[in-house]
């Protein structure tokens, strides 16, 4: 790392302080990472972005006065900021996730996220990306970011015909783009064992006994772009 890498200027917001220490400390231990302010609520979050102007806003979910994911929409509906969003949360559940996308989040990370992800994210942001944590279906990311066709006919992730789980037709979509169970864990993060047992749920609720099966049966109910 050079002297002359320009540092991605932070600011938190969480309501407790010793969470917010934790951050600071794992962040400030890079050196092209900068926590330039802090805040309790989402209320000071939105000043703070107007005094200081971060790079990246880091915003708990669930706070006194207002909540991340209302706080990132008010910011985004304001226009005229550069900051970069990402949430925090203890929850994966979609209805969480669909909110704060819709709110225009630029990444969301669960809690027990490990530092590795954590950096990798703030990067990902900081550079015009979206990141999500690993256990959130890629399912659900594409449908949210148009990266399958608008006119697409796709069932949604909640009515699919054999009652998938958002994790099983995440495994499903990496299945039919031909990548092994190994590939697969490596890239959701998950057990080699994980998937195999994903993978053999898939087969069984479907009711299809090889891969030409499957890939015809996701087809013919549009599980798959």
């Amino acid at each position: 790392m050079t002297k002359t890498t320009e540092k991605v200027r932070i600011v938190l917001a969480d309501d407790h302080a010793l969470v917010r220490d934790g951050i600071r400390a794992l962040l400030e231990e890079e050196e092209n990472l900068d926590v330039i302010g802090e805040v309790s609520n989402g209320l000071e979050a939105l000043d703070m972005v107007d005094e200081l102007s971060p790079d990246v806003l880091i915003i708990d979910i669930r706070m006194p006065q207002l909540g991340g994911i209302e706080a990132v929409e008010r910011l985004n509906k304001k226009g005229g900021s550069k900051t970069k969003s990402i949430i925090l949360s203890m929850h994966d559940s979609e209805e969480y996730i669909l909110k704060s996308v819709q709110a225009g989040a630029n990444g969301y990370l669960l809690k027990d996220t490990d530092k590795n992800e954590f950096i990798k994210a703030i990067h990902t942001v900081y550079g015009g990306g979206k990141f999500f944590s690993g256990d959130i279906s890629n399912v659900l990311v594409n449908n949210l970011f148009g990266t399958a066709t608008t006119t697409s006919t796709k069932t949604p992730l909640k009515q699919n015909a054999f009652d998938l789980t958002n994790k099983e037709l995440q495994v499903l979509e990496l299945v039919l783009t031909g990548l092994t169970n190994k590939e697969i864990s490596e890239k959701l993060q998950n057990s080699k064992r994980t998937i195999e047992t994903h993978r053999f749920n898939l087969m069984k609720k479907m009711q299809v006994k090889n891969l030409l099966d499957l890939a015809k049966k996701a087809k013919e109910h549009n599980l798959v772009g």
